[in-house]
């Protein structure tokens, strides 16, 4: 067994263990990938304050998220197809989690459905959902997560449009995958991995075939996948849909302060301020950046949130400092579930929470919730560069 230190780490044996197609799924942006890459990158303008002689005793990570106590404020963000990272890969994922203490959010588009994983666990995970056009399939998925009891509703709110992946589109990575004659290749080198999906069932979009209207099985996926996406997707629109959820909603993919305003006009209980990992708008600034103007805009009216490019626990307190009460990791959990399964995302939470207490410690802060600008040295102009 190899020494884990850090993601990066657990990254390099997910490359190695998992196919190339759904590898590049996770870890590639749209267009030029400069939103992908700067969300990692802006991370690293920000430095720390070193502080010494203060009590680190009794430190604790705790902290609330939209009402609800976990271990650190540190979300697994939804990834569709986790179950083609590691067999049953959301179940993996969320077991981990919930052993963890921290939340775990379900994709509409995984593999492993809401009441697969709900089966396999004992307390509620949150449940995303997409702003698709079919209100028949969307009631029916809302009521299928009441019935599971899921404690959040995630509302993406930046996917009516899908942007484009070069390297998906090359690797026929779809719904359902089209597999080429070079991805077909480079599977059969994966045999791990291959053994794995063999002895599972879970291997189509759980959520949607034999649930979705006219979607029996994969091949009749396609189609309706094409057809799903609300293209005139509007605030009313989003209203309606927190009208149809008696629980806490979560819009996710705020990154504007005009939309973190609508946000909190229609209702929702908490934003995540985020690009969509850089697979959305290429070109857009990074959540990071663009988290101290949103917090300044309904900071103090609203639950704020951050994801996109969290690699580390430091990453994770920067946010907290600049205000977010919460963060999201994806790729970085997604290594681990590829490389190691239900230990790797452990792994990668232990690998997390030991930096973020680590640091917050050398900072001179005892608990989270008392982290804030105070810590952190910022360039004069780091969220007002670009106007």
């Amino acid at each position: 067994m190899p020494v884990i230190t850090n993601i990066e780490d657990l990254h390099r044996i997910y490359r190695r263990r998992v196919p190339k197609m759904f590898y590049d799924y996770a870890e590639s942006g749209s267009w030029t990938e400069q939103t992908f890459r700067e969300n990692v990158s802006d991370f690293a303008d920000i430095r720390l304050r070193q502080r010494i002689a203060v009590d680190m005793a009794g430190r604790s990570t705790r902290a609330k998220m939209v009402g609800q106590d976990y271990a650190m404020p540190v979300a697994l963000a939804p990834v569709g197809l986790c179950g083609m990272q590691s067999a049953d890969g959301e179940i993996k994922a969320a077991r981990a989690a919930e052993k963890f203490g921290v939340p775990f959010t379900l994709s509409t588009m995984s593999i492993c459905s809401i009441e697969d994983v709900a089966s396999h666990t004992a307390k509620p995970f949150w449940f995303q959902v997409y702003t698709l056009k079919d209100d028949d399939f969307m009631k029916r998925l809302f009521a299928r997560a009441k019935d599971a009891k899921c404690s959040a509703l995630v509302i993406t709110v930046d996917l009516q449009i899908m942007g484009q992946r070069h390297k998906d589109v090359k690797n026929g990575l779809s719904a359902p995958p089209k597999f080429t004659l070079a991805s077909m290749a480079n599977l059969a080198t994966k045999i791990p991995w291959g053994l794995e999906m063999l002895q599972t069932k879970r291997r189509f979009f759980g959520n949607i075939v034999g649930h979705a209207k006219g979607v029996s099985d994969p091949g009749s996926l396609a189609s309706w996948t094409a057809e799903a996406f609300d293209p005139s997707l509007n605030w009313e629109r989003i209203r309606e849909f927190r009208s149809w959820w008696d629980g806490p909603v979560i819009l996710k993919g705020i990154l504007d302060e005009e939309d973190a305003k609508q946000a909190l006009a229609v209702g929702a209980d908490a934003i995540i301020v985020s690009n969509h990992g850089g697979r959305q708008l290429d070109g857009a600034l990074s959540s990071i950046r663009m988290l101290p103007r949103i917090m300044d805009a309904v900071g103090d009216k609203i639950e704020v949130h951050l994801d996109s490019g969290i690699r580390s626990g430091q990453d994770v307190l920067k946010a907290l400092a600049l205000g977010a009460k919460g963060t999201m990791i994806g790729r970085a959990f997604v290594y681990g579930l590829g490389a190691m399964g239900q230990a790797g995302v452990t792994k990668a939470l232990e690998v997390i929470h030991k930096e973020l207490d680590t640091t917050m410690a050398l900072c001179g802060e005892r608990d989270v919730a008392n982290l804030g600008r105070h810590n952190l040295l910022l360039p004069p102009d780091f969220d007002t560069r670009w106007t």
